[in-house]
């Protein structure tokens, strides 16, 4: 098992807090993709959370029972770490010859990764040169506690599968939203429920990937705490009238103000490490997805605040599928980026 590299026939598991989404590929013409097998399967938080031999257990039989609901064959799955599990970063090192390169960064990867290496599951890709320096080429390094990974492995084994690939899901799911020909930079963001995920692409690589903490969980208990009602019913507003400030009189909008700053300003952030980094590169664009694209106003309040085009991200660019499975997709395709990101994975 490669936590970064690997894959062949093989379908895709994205886990939430409340949810897991599995899709298999076939490849179609000019780097596009089919939709051959998906299920999107509701699933109890306190199984996620279940950390005893029970939840274990429970756990592989729901992906179980998702694999046989999709009609999927294979054994084999590319899964998804949440952010909160992984530590994922891209640093500079001296351009050498493919395998010079790798003895050299092998002995000097224990400086990028925040745990023991015996404690560690790590992995790296070179991205390739340094946009602002071709002496120098970009590695992308990323770590998980080994006990996190095998139990992991031990869950979906035991359920029958095998694990032929682990990929952080922020990088998945960038790559299903990065869009189609861009040139400059671009900020994707998806905000779960605990925490955001946040990805800076350019040149179609990652060139800066960090969490958000206080994800949507954040924002419904604001309102439900600051406006008595129940955080279902602080949820549904939020959905239903997210930062329009006609709509129940604004409440939704104004409790959401202290909170809506402080997230937005790590996008700002964010946009000033970039250029920090790497000067003269400019951000064109935020995409957003999962509950970021699902709260109304929410783009264009993030566009007023950060002067940055903001859209809304389709994680389905690449992807064909019939008029049927658009229709049983629509009101869940937007929670696939993470998945559709881990299918679309290459041995490139």
């Amino acid at each position: 098992m490669n936590l970064l590299h690997g894959v062949g026939d093989f379908f895709s598991l994205d886990i939430g807090a409340n949810s897991m989404r599995l899709i298999q590929l076939d490849r179609g013409a000019n780097g596009s993709f089919v939709l051959s097998k998906y299920a999107y399967v509701p699933i109890d938080q306190k199984i996620t959370q279940d950390s005893s031999d029970l939840g274990k257990r429970h756990l592989g039989e729901a992906i179980l029972g998702a694999v046989n609901q999709a009609g999927i064959k294979t054994k084999n799955i590319a899964l998804g770490l949440p952010a909160s599990k992984t530590f994922t970063s891209i640093v500079e090192t001296e351009k050498l010859p493919d395998k010079e390169l790798k003895k050299a960064f092998g002995y000097e990867i224990d400086k990028y990764v925040p745990m023991p290496m015996d404690e560690a599951k790590v992995d790296y890709v070179p991205l390739g040169p340094s946009p602002i320096d071709p002496e120098k080429i970009e590695m992308l390094v990323s770590s998980t506690a080994k006990d996190y990974a095998e139990t992991q492995l031990e869950i979906i084994e035991k359920a029958g599968f095998n694990v032929i690939a682990m990929e952080p899901e922020c990088l998945a799911m960038a790559r299903a939203l990065n869009p189609i020909g861009a040139v400059n930079a671009v900020m994707i963001v998806d905000m779960g429920e605990t925490s955001s995920d946040l990805v800076v692409m350019y040149q179609n690589q990652p060139r800066l990937v960090r969490t958000v903490h206080g994800g949507f969980d954040l924002f419904v208990k604001t309102v439900a705490n600051t406006l008595n009602v129940m955080e279902d019913q602080a949820r549904q507003f939020i959905l239903q009238y997210g930062l329009q400030q006609d709509k129940v009189e604004g409440q939704v909008f104004r409790v959401l103000s202290n909170v809506l700053e402080s997230y937005v300003g790590e996008f700002a952030k964010s946009a000033r490490f970039l250029q920090t980094k790497y000067p003269g590169i400019q951000i064109d664009n935020i995409v957003l997805s999962s509950y970021a694209a699902n709260i109304p106003l929410f783009p264009e309040y993030i566009e007023a605040k950060t002067n940055i085009p903001t859209v809304i991200g389709n994680p389905w660019q690449l992807v064909q599928s019939t008029p049927a499975q658009q229709q049983a997709l629509i009101n869940v395709a937007s929670e696939f980026a993470v998945a559709i990101g881990l299918a679309e994975r290459s041995n490139d």
